[in-house]
């Protein structure tokens, strides 16, 4: 076999020749909150425990806006905002540091994320194995035991912080009557339907999930209930919009609740925002309740 001398081998030569040949660039997160999780790096990528953050993590010890991920001369790096309890790599505390593929980035007490190139295929599989634990295979929302897990992790940040706190459960109105008149793979349909408005609808530091058959709820962090009970009268509306082929319009009943003085447990504010679905339904359906509404 002859060989083409002009052939070069090795590494690029440039900053821009390393981007374009490299893989996508992701942080997936190890242990904390959000474990599981994989997150695309663009240019920026900000973390922090506020809402204002591109990946909200809830765990004691992260500031606000804590550290962010951006692109300088090619490679990406790892950069602290002044966070109140740093940010290590590697188990090193960094002010900067150009990332390499493999490294951990810790943050506060429990979060660890692994900074990682994939390329498309790998991609794929992360995303797979990660909906597949986490994830409801139909609606694509998160599954009961996430949402119970991190509705804990949630109260408890809450309560240390003194942040606002509130959940949402709702329920499809008439569902039963779908599936008996045009049968499970309509039903389905609608579900995956609903399911998609909700995800267009919320914020990203939201957690959506699927809390058994046409029951769904909705965390919100750092929001009370005065915004939740906006939030779900927004999400009303924007139900009651979607239409099937001239079949009367699909609705919701919606139930608010946020933790207080009364409200310091899980179960507490499962409970109350469940009672309040409840009167959301005996008072005729497609309507938002909570306390002190009438």
């Amino acid at each position: 076999m002859d060989w083409d001398d002009t052939t070069t081998v090795g590494k690029p030569e440039t900053a821009a020749e390393r981007k374009e040949q490299r893989d996508r660039a992701y942080l997936i997160v190890l242990a904390g909150s959000n474990v599981g999780e994989m997150y695309k790096i663009d240019e920026v990528l900000t973390l922090g425990r506020g809402g204002a953050s591109d990946v909200r993590l809830v765990d004691d010890g992260i500031s606000r806006v804590h550290c962010r991920i951006r692109e300088t001369q090619g490679d990406l790096v790892v950069e602290d905002l002044q966070s109140r309890n740093g940010t290590f790599c590697n188990g090193r505390q960094v002010t900067q540091q150009v990332l390499e593929d493999g490294d951990k980035i810790q943050l506060g007490r429990t979060t660890i994320l692994k900074f990682t190139y994939h390329d498309k295929f790998d991609e794929s599989f992360q995303k797979r194995m990660f909906d597949s634990a986490l994830r409801d295979s139909l609606t694509k929302a998160y599954n009961k035991r996430y949402f119970l897990d991190r509705l804990v992790s949630e109260l408890r940040f809450a309560l240390r912080h003194r942040t606002p706190l509130s959940l949402l459960i709702l329920d499809l109105d008439h569902f039963k009557q779908v599936n008996d008149t045009h049968g499970h793979l309509a039903g389905d349909h609608v579900l995956t339907v609903f399911a998609q408005t909700v995800a267009d609808t919320i914020r990203n530091e939201d957690v959506f999930a699927r809390y058994g058959g046409e029951e769904f709820a909705i965390i919100l962090p750092e929001t009370g209930l005065e915004g939740a009970c906006s939030f779900g009268e927004k999400l009303r509306t924007a139900v009651e919009g979607i239409s099937f082929d001239g079949e009367e319009p699909l609705t919701i009943s919606v139930g608010v609740a946020s933790f207080g003085m009364n409200i310091t447990a899980t179960s507490q504010l499962v409970d109350a925002a469940d009672a309040e679905l409840y009167r959301a339904k005996s008072l005729g359906r497609n309507r938002t309740c909570s306390p002190g509404s009438s």
